[in-house]
């Protein structure tokens, strides 16, 4: 081997070093500015006096700030490249848990929240798209290992948002603010080895192909779907789980954050341990029993009531493996046009995800009303267990389009 291939090899596997670390790292950011709300929008409801609506509509503002930086994701990556959209995504966190820090009304806290999510939205199709160039080979392995780190800040998200309410910086109503200026802070670190490393270029811009005619294909839009069913799954209970227990079963806030810690312990454990088997079962095969499992885990846990809990805890199993494994599925697929197809599919799950929000809030809110009138506070507990089934009927869809799509891609001799 001469000295430029030397060279090249060298250099080669200091940018997947250093891109490795950068996507792990932004993983586990992701993981804990994520799942911090869990912990905190209990709080936010008692300081501003919301309903479950507003928290809803919150809820589906967000995803509107998601949905606009997927949308304008793919123009800001032409400019600068997607590895400056990477450092932007994660500047932006950082900037809005100071917006969030210096709230003082509920319009700004949405509005700093609206730029947080519209930070994600950069963040995820950045990080896929570079996640998807550098793991070329075991890419199920190593993408769920990648989202271990996602669910490994999730665990700890609830551990640091009750540590420092409970440090009671400033006063108690205030304290959730300082949860967001401290942990979304760390979103700095992992721009110094995206800045360092130098990223192969994609070769898209050379394709006639646009996003438009990348969602006239079925097979898109089955993926798609599957993806958007099992990210309400996971995203409805990490946004209601620790509501849900308080609310219906009256959990102390400290047992309430310690389930949804468990959750997210299971959630973690399952990417760490699954992901080697996914790559010899078959990414559609694991999507499948991980769907299907989610469902029934979830449904038995509303239906056992305060006793069930545990199940929605175990729920987390089969709810982890999807994203990863849908974000292996894109890569294979979509290899050639990767940048395209993971724009159009996460553009159109902030799309759909705007109306789903506001629709589990609303659900719950009118169920809790109807359910009181008739049943008193136990209608409490019948109302937020109606919003849970949501959750399991997501994955038992989500099941059935990865069937769908396992027939096809089976006919089409491309099953992977």
């Amino acid at each position: 081997m001469n000295q430029h291939n030397l060279n090249e090899s060298s250099q080669h596997k200091r940018n997947f070093v250093l891109f490795t670390i950068a996507i792990f790292a932004s993983f586990a950011i992701f993981g804990i500015a994520d799942n911090i709300r869990g912990t905190v929008i209990p709080r936010i409801q008692a300081e501003f006096l919301l309903s479950e609506l507003h928290l809803g509509l919150m809820l589906a503002i967000n995803s509107s700030g998601y949905l606009i930086g997927c949308l304008i994701t793919a123009s800001i990556a032409k400019r600068i490249g997607i590895k400056y959209c990477h450092v932007l995504g994660l500047l932006l966190i950082a900037i809005a848990g100071v917006c969030i820090f210096f709230s003082q009304s509920f319009i700004m806290v949405v509005a700093s929240l609206f730029l947080l999510n519209f930070a994600f939205g950069i963040m995820e199709i950045a990080v896929g798209v570079i996640a998807a160039k550098t793991f070329t080979e075991n890419t199920g392995t190593m993408m769920n290992l990648a989202h271990f780190a996602f669910g490994a800040g999730a665990v700890f998200a609830p551990l640091i948002s009750t540590s420092i309410m409970a440090a009671q910086f400033g006063d108690l109503v205030s304290s959730w603010r300082y949860v967001y200026l401290i942990a979304l802070s760390f979103a700095l670190i992992p721009m110094i080895p995206v800045l360092i490393g130098r990223l192969q270029k994609s070769d898209n811009a050379k394709k006639k192909t646009g996003v438009m005619l990348m969602l006239k294909k079925p097979s898109v839009w089955l993926v798609l779907l599957v993806l958007f069913f099992g990210v309400t799954a996971e995203n409805g209970i990490a946004s209601w789980f620790v509501t849900y227990l308080e609310s219906a079963y009256a959990f102390p806030s400290d047992r309430a954050a310690t389930f949804l810690t468990l959750y997210f312990v299971a959630f973690t454990v399952a990417r760490l341990i699954i992901g080697p088997f996914i790559d010899r079962f078959g990414f559609i095969n694991s999507l499948i029993v991980a769907t299907a499992f989610s469902g029934v885990m979830i449904t038995l846990g509303v239906v056992f009531g305060e006793g069930g809990a545990p199940l929605i805890i175990l729920a987390g199993i089969g709810i982890a493996p999807i994203f990863p494994t849908v974000m292996a599925v894109i890569a294979k697929l979509f290899s050639d046009t990767i940048e395209l197809a993971m724009t159009a599919i996460m553009t159109m799950i902030g799309i759909m995800t705007i109306p789903s929000n506001l629709m589990i809030g609303g659900i719950i809110r009118q169920a809790r009303v109807s359910f009181t009138a008739s049943y008193g506070q136990d209608g409490v507990a019948m109302a937020f267990s109606a919003g849970f089934l949501i959750f399991g009927t997501s994955c038992f869809i989500a099941c059935i389009f990865t069937l769908v799509l396992r027939q096809r891609q089976k006919k089409a001799g491309k099953l992977v």
